[in-house]
């Protein structure tokens, strides 16, 4: 030790880290402190507390277990070194205030083996237990309405569920959602949107019987548990949860915001026996009031095709990935030729599934399923994996690849593209992406975005399905994309349809006064093949020209395999 330092023994140490020591001989009741355990406790003297029954009696039986509790109710029998304890609890001070302890020891046992004798540590946890106590209260509360979690409202639905199974009732659960929130987002902005969460959180409680449960499960959607409901009961409650919200505006520091919420409500066991169930059905219900009209309430009914659909569902699920671990996803080709020449400027690629046994899977149903699924980009990374490959092995090939509108934002594709691309120099220039018409261009800075990122790769852009969705003739010459593909249901029919034919001799004129290639869709046979060549079709495909196949004609010597004029 240096010079002018200060020497400190044991009971200072304790003293500094705010700890005090005690012995408790158990055959006595005596009960010794060392030196500064009244300003641990917050006492002014621990005169009071010279006994284990007199510093008991100064213990909270309520809050926590005392440490009367952990020395003589210790299952747990000494060996010779001492049995370890720990307690917590609230010591109850002469003024009325309280501290909590954290106490820590070991007892040892006497000749008959029951505890004799206890030391220990005490000390002050008041900060402790506060950041304790908003850490539950976090875990099971939501900390902008206040209201139960998620967490707690389904393990509360799920009590209330085997509840109700075990003594025969009938209990109720209503899944509500704050109509068109997002758009409040965007016109508000974030702090205006909490706004209106917390108040119709308010709304929805002071409307919410007092032997049910209310809390908030995702960001615009609020669950009540009803306990003891009937299905009349269910109807009543969401009509008044509705009328709650809505019956006058919500104030905000953007002014007053008019506020509906859609409900959806199912009773179990009657329609719904396990928690799963409740949850999934009581969803069905909410989306079949959406459907119906935003700001209602319906209850779930069951539906055979919805079940059926469900399970149609599961089943291309499962399909779907085992095809792409597999690698049992493969490539069909359907040619796109010169409207004059007839000669082969591309090859559409589109995706064929193969279950394990060969079987293929329904070609049409497989884009639809996998968009509703979520499963839609892992397919387009393995179809834009065999079209590269394709183009590297047959450099004399022109090929076009359909991409879903999850894909064209997903940083993941993009990146899957520019990395083949760069790999393989001269590709990306006899690659056109295909977009489809049917999908709402929300943004269009976004679409001219997408479409500059194509070209900037070298590929060129092409509009799929095009007069059958909702791009404008402002926005078909604001994307600067290169090719349009006229939807064939209105090229099937120009032999027969003088709208038909309007309509398609209009999009090719509209296209080349853009300077936009077009492409006719389903061509079925000469007449029609005649007639698009004669208004100036540029490209043509479908049954007259040849179906997609398996089949690579460029391999072989047959057909040919052009590249598209730019």
């Amino acid at each position: 030790m240096k010079a002018g330092e200060t020497a400190f023994g044991a009971a200072d140490i304790l003293r500094l880290v705010g700890e005090a020591t005690y012995e408790w001989r158990l055959d006595t009741d005596r009960l010794s402190w060392s030196s500064h355990a009244a300003a641990v406790l917050g006492v002014a003297d621990v005169a009071a507390l010279e006994t284990g029954s007199g510093f008991a009696r100064c213990v909270d039986a309520a809050a926590g277990i005392s440490r009367l509790d952990a020395v003589t109710k210790s299952p747990q029998r000494d060996a010779g070194d001492g049995v370890a304890y720990e307690a917590q609890y609230a010591f109850k001070r002469a003024d009325g205030t309280t501290t909590w302890i954290e106490d820590t020891g070991r007892w040892f046992a006497g000749a008959d083996g029951k505890p004799a004798r206890a030391c220990g540590v005490v000390r002050s946890i008041d900060e402790r237990h506060k950041r304790e106590l908003e850490l539950e209260h976090l875990a099971k509360f939501d900390p902008l309405t206040g209201e139960l979690n998620r967490a707690s409202i389904i393990e509360i639905l799920s009590k209330t569920l085997d509840d109700t199974i075990r003594f025969r009732g009938s209990c109720g659960f209503l899944l509500a959602a704050i109509d068109h929130l997002g758009n409040l987002n965007d016109a508000y902005g974030f702090e205006v949107t909490e706004n209106v969460i917390a108040e119709v959180g308010k709304r929805i409680r002071a409307r919410v019987r007092g032997k049910d449960f209310f809390g908030r499960i995702s960001g615009n959607k609020f669950a009540v548990v009803l306990t003891s409901c009937t299905p009349d009961e269910l109807s009543v409650a969401a009509e008044r949860l509705l009328a709650g919200v809505r019956e006058e505006p919500i104030s905000t520091s953007a002014g007053s915001v008019a506020v509906t919420i859609t409900i959806g409500g199912v009773n179990a066991p009657r329609h719904a026996s396990t928690l799963d169930e409740v949850l999934s059905r009581s969803q069905d219900a909410l989306t079949a009031a959406r459907d119906k009209r935003r700001g209602s309430f319906a209850a779930y009914r069951p539906s055979v095709e919805r079940d059926a659909l469900r399970k149609e569902s599961l089943r291309a699920t499962d399909e779907i990935i085992a095809a792409l671990n597999g690698r049992r996803i493969s490539l069909a080709f359907e040619p796109v030729v010169d409207a004059r020449s007839r000669d082969v400027a591309f090859y559409e690629c589109l995706i064929r599934a193969h279950r394990e046994d060969g079987t293929a899977l329904n070609a049409g149903d497989i884009i639809p399923a996998a968009e509703r699924l979520g499963l839609v980009r892992m397919l387009d990374h393995r179809v834009l994996e065999l079209v590269v490959a394709e183009l590297i092995a047959a450099p004399q090939l022109s090929t076009s690849v359909n991409v879903s509108p999850a894909s064209a934002i997903d940083p993941a594709w993009w990146n899957g593209l520019g990395a083949m691309l760069r790999a393989n120099p001269g590709v990306g220039e006899r690659l056109i992406v295909e977009i489809t018409e049917t999908t709402d261009i929300q943004d269009v800075d976004d679409a001219r975005g997408f479409v500059t990122r194509v070209k900037d790769f070298g590929c060129r852009i092409a509009i799929d399905d095009f007069g059958a969705g909702h791009t404008s003739f402002r926005n078909l010459r604001g994307l600067g994309v290169d090719i349009v593909k006229i939807d064939g249901a209105f090229v099937q029919n120009i032999t027969r349809s003088d709208d038909d034919r309007a309509f398609v001799q209009t999009m090719i004129d509209l296209a080349h006064r853009l300077r936009i290639k077009a492409v006719a869709e389903w061509v079925q046979d000469d007449a029609a093949a005649a007639m698009l060549r004669d208004w100036g079709c540029d490209y043509m495909q479908g049954a007259l020209i040849g179906l997609a196949s398996a089949e690579k004609p460029w391999t072989g010597g047959a057909g040919q395999a052009a590249t598209a004029t730019k």
